[in-house]
């Protein structure tokens, strides 16, 4: 498997490993996040062609999983990582996370940024095993308060919530 840039016709399917991804959500209680939809096209387009959208391709070169991110206050925020069933527990969502951790330090970039579920074992516990550490609400950036803001008014806080750094 390798990592490249994700192509604009690839879109559709980044959302179809978002979709597949999303269902073990349910297996946890959380069927709202399983049933909640991936981003629109456009929004994706608006990564892609802002270079900071990956995938990781299988040998016959189809996307097995995906990474979007934002500059958020001069860090890299991982907006989404998805990784498809099939290709899970093999060390591919580590990958991409790893090859994020080497584009942001190429730009000068000194953490990355995310948030995520704190009680969901392939959520905060997986990341703070990848490095990211919690950030108290003292520390938040202004660009990390908004988008707590909105994941918020999407009610994404009927879960516990958290935001994490990763120092580079």
């Amino acid at each position: 498997m390798r990592i490249r840039a994700a192509r604009l016709d690839e879109l559709p399917a980044l959302q179809d490993i978002e979709r597949a991804a999303g269902q073990c959500f349910r297996d946890i209680g959380m069927p709202e996040i399983a049933e909640d939809e991936p981003l629109p096209l456009g929004e994706l387009a608006a990564y892609h062609h802002a270079g900071l959208a990956w995938v990781v391709a299988d040998g016959a070169d189809v996307p097995v999983a995906y990474l979007i991110a934002d500059r958020v206050d001069g860090n890299l925020h991982v907006e989404q990582v998805s990784v498809h069933p099939d290709s899970a527990r093999r060390g591919v969502g580590r990958s991409l996370l790893e090859h994020l951790a080497a584009h942001a330090r190429s730009e000068g970039a000194p953490a990355l940024t995310l948030t995520t579920f704190t009680h969901v074992p392939w959520n905060a516990p997986y990341y703070a095993r990848c490095g990211f550490q919690l950030m108290d609400a003292s520390s938040l950036t202004p660009g990390l308060v908004r988008i707590r803001e909105g994941e918020a008014a999407h009610g994404l806080d009927r879960w516990p919530r958290v935001c994490m750094r990763r120092e580079l």
